[in-house]
């Protein structure tokens, strides 16, 4: 039996390293890297092909209550798992790690405040030293961004930015390819660009940022806000088991006409399209995609959205975002949803060892053939 299952999973490898690839283009798999998507709840880790198939992946809860050094075993004992069956068949780039705060890039460590007890802590050279390979942390908009560039929507670009909708506002910035960090790695904090000077006070201490308006928990507050003002008593209905709105239910009373409903949205939308409006004006970058779970209810967003950048970005009415061109994007700036889900994140982590150790070119594409 086990000489079968071997058999069986090396003929599976052979046809891996031959297919095509997800986006139709040929491309050997050359090498392999592990992409690990730290989140506050989850914590998946995935062996992904040069070519940008996965070849295996494992998720587990992330336990953050039970503090950082469980979590890093937990990490660990994952990667082990995977690069001990992938690397008898191809090399191994390394492991590229996304996940929330701001990372101390030089440094290798983690400097969000919120996660106290990873505050500082030399993540990066432990790893290494434990695993004995290249790691590279990223935070996890930017590897979703990436992701975005290198197999979702973005894959026909070189320059891109990625608004990550969740529980908070995230961002990333693509340029020739390569994650922009600026000058501390703080770059792209998208979720904090101010649409109300006299707003909603934010965790970070301004008011108004677009955070406290496009974000999961924003529709949430905003629903309760309006439930307790006696404006809303249909959305009452969408509470859930902890008494806080359902943002689903939210969504499709929104697009099921409910005025209270409508309005939340129109005010996510309104919001998005200010931000988006100076992001063109500023940068003029080709493309400008939205992810995570609130980027699914666009249909209830995106007219308000796109209705505002209209009106505050010359440059984006001049390139003629709806003319056709043949499938040709240049010239054109396209405002749009991400394509990957929850995986850009991963891919995005996996795709940074590769980059790190000279095996791909940063602005190498995957292009339809």
């Amino acid at each position: 039996m086990c000489g079968k299952q071997a058999r069986v999973e090396r003929r599976a490898r052979r046809r891996l390293l031959s297919r095509d690839s997800v986006l139709g283009t040929k491309i050997r798999m050359t090498s392999f890297a592990i992409g690990v998507d730290l989140g506050l709840t989850n914590l998946r880790v995935a062996a992904v092909g040069s070519d940008g198939n996965v070849l295996d992946r494992i998720t587990n809860g992330t336990q953050m209550e039970r503090g950082r050094n469980l979590v890093i075993d937990q990490i660990c004992t994952d990667i082990r798992t995977l690069a001990a069956k992938w690397e008898r068949t191809l090399p191994f780039a390394g492991v590229g790690i996304g996940m929330p705060g701001i990372i101390d890039m030089e440094g290798g460590m983690l400097k969000d405040p919120n996660l106290p007890d990873w505050l500082g802590y030399p993540l990066r050279e432990e790893l290494e030293q434990r695993l004995g390979t290249t790691v590279v942390l990223e935070n996890d908009a930017n590897a979703a961004a990436l992701g975005e560039k290198w197999l979702g929507a973005g894959r026909q670009v070189d320059d891109l930015c990625v608004l990550t909708l969740g529980t908070g506002v995230g961002g990333g910035l693509v340029l020739k390819g390569r994650i922009w960090h600026g000058m501390t790695g703080m770059a792209a904090e998208l979720g904090h660009i101010t649409v109300d000077p006299e707003g909603v006070l934010c965790v970070c201490g301004n008011r108004g940022c677009l955070e406290q308006y496009a974000s999961a928990t924003a529709i949430k507050r905003m629903a309760q806000e309006a439930i307790a003002a006696g404006h809303a008593p249909e959305l009452a209905a969408c509470m859930d088991e902890e008494d806080e709105p359902n943002v689903k239910a939210v969504f499709q009373m929104a697009v099921q006409g409910n005025a209270a409903a409508a309005k939340i949205f129109h005010r996510v939308g309104e919001s998005l399209g200010l931000v988006l409006a100076n992001l063109i004006n500023i940068f003029n970058l080709p493309m400008y995609l939205l992810g995570g779970g609130v980027a699914n209810a666009w249909e209830a967003f995106a007219p308000s959205m796109i209705e505002e950048v209209r009106r505050r970005s010359f440059v984006y009415v001049t390139t003629n975002p709806d003319e056709k061109s043949n499938g040709s994007i240049r010239g054109r700036t396209i405002v749009s949803r991400a394509l990957l889900g929850s995986d850009a994140g991963l891919f995005g982590a996996a795709r940074l060892p590769m980059i790190a150790a000279g095996l791909v070119q940063p602005a190498q594409e995957l292009k339809q053939g």
